[in-house]
């Protein structure tokens, strides 16, 4: 090997030690970002799931008031109208559920924006873990999702009888009529008549509401 060779190769070999060193620096950074994404999206699935227990525990326990009601005059306009905010409070399940997806949850509460909805925040338990960026050990990923609950159905009032017809004997069976039904739920599935003495043959609650996660 000549002396300029000798040369050459040994400017080379600092070269080449400092293009690997930085290769690794790089993979240590993307690594690093990966793992704190992982983190992020586990604490975003977690959340997810929080805010659509809550939102289901609510329409499942709103069924009790809801068939107390559903004789009331203009009660169904309301629901099914898009005029109605269930109250019925969602939230214990979705400890539950954060838990499960190893989170803690950090709230929950009802949105205050006309929306039957719930909002959620949680925290992930593990960190974003040992790495070269500074304090990552320590933080943990904190994120926030809702679920809200609309109606698949539509209420169809029935018509009412202005002219009832009393047979030419205004006491003939009087006192003995028994609830009128109110009229129908239109739903993808079918058209529900609204009984008032089978009212356990309505839809369950998840055929009449739906629980999505809010895009906003």
């Amino acid at each position: 090997m000549t002396g300029t060779s000798r040369r050459e190769s040994g400017q080379a070999t600092p070269l080449y030690i400092t293009a690997v060193v930085g290769l690794l620096f790089l993979a240590l950074v993307f690594f690093a970002f990966g793992q704190a994404d992982v983190t992020r999206n586990g604490a975003q699935s977690a959340a997810d799931a929080a805010a659509l227990a809550a939102a289901r525990e609510s329409r499942d326990q709103f069924e009790d008031e809801f068939l107390a009601n559903i004789l009331t005059p203009g009660y169904l306009d309301d629901i099914f109208g898009g005029d109605f905010i269930g109250r019925v409070y969602g939230c214990n399940a979705a400890s539950h559920y954060a838990t499960r997806n190893e989170a803690e949850l950090l709230g929950c509460d009802p949105t205050a924006d006309g929306r039957w909805a719930f909002t959620v925040k949680v925290r992930s338990k593990e960190s974003m873990g040992t790495s070269i960026i500074e304090g990552t050990d320590e933080k943990h990923a904190e994120t926030t999702a809702t679920a809200v609950v609309e109606p698949l159905c539509t209420f169809e009032a029935a018509e009412q009888d202005d002219n009832p017809d009393d047979g030419g004997d205004g006491d003939a069976g009087e006192g003995n009529a028994g609830p009128v039904s109110p009229g129908e739920l239109v739903c993808d599935g079918g058209r529900w008549d609204i009984d008032p003495g089978n009212l356990d043959l309505l839809p369950d609650m998840s055929d009449l509401f739906t629980v999505r996660l809010a895009e906003d």
